[in-house]
């Protein structure tokens, strides 16, 4: 199975680089997994709708320049579905069996998602009602994929 995860933005907190490269190793043995970070759109801080829309609408564009016609695409929005550690094993094991071994997550900006990659994501999913960091997102959504693929080889480690 390959996963990747596509993030706007590049990391630049040491802490986030080095988490997230552990959890990839770590998942080395059992899947591809790829993160792959496209630039985020330079804008003031404030914008109005219209710009907010602009800036997002650029962000999409550059996200699904990477997302192959066969990925089954998730997207991370605050209105999405809401799903445990075992859900979320359990979701990704239905897509390898299946559906497809191809499955894209995808973190937006500080703006969020464009409406055209909300529209091309099969599933959308929530980490809960809080706002969190979209890069802090990145290495929550790796740990969490780990935690996925330990739950469904029942491997120790998600207790």
């Amino acid at each position: 199975m390959l996963i990747q995860l596509i993030g706007v933005g590049k990391l630049k907190e040491k802490y986030l680089v080095q988490g997230i490269q552990e959890y990839a190793k770590r998942l080395t043995p059992y899947i591809k997994f790829q993160m792959i970070e496209v630039a985020d759109e330079k804008a003031p801080d404030t914008l109005s709708e219209a710009e907010v829309s602009i800036v997002k609408e650029r962000e999409g564009e550059r996200i699904l320049a990477h997302v192959k016609e066969s990925a089954h695409v998730v997207a991370l929005a605050i209105g999405g579905q809401l799903w445990s550690s075992e859900e979320l094993a359990a979701e990704l094991d239905k897509l390898g069996t299946y559906g497809t071994s191809h499955v894209v997550f995808v973190i937006g900006g500080s703006h969020g998602l464009s409406d055209q990659v909300l529209r091309r994501a099969q599933q959308k999913l929530s980490f809960g009602r809080m706002t969190l960091p979209h890069q802090l997102m990145r290495l929550v959504l790796t740990e969490q994929i780990y935690r996925a693929v330990k739950i469904n080889r029942g491997e120790p480690y998600h207790k």
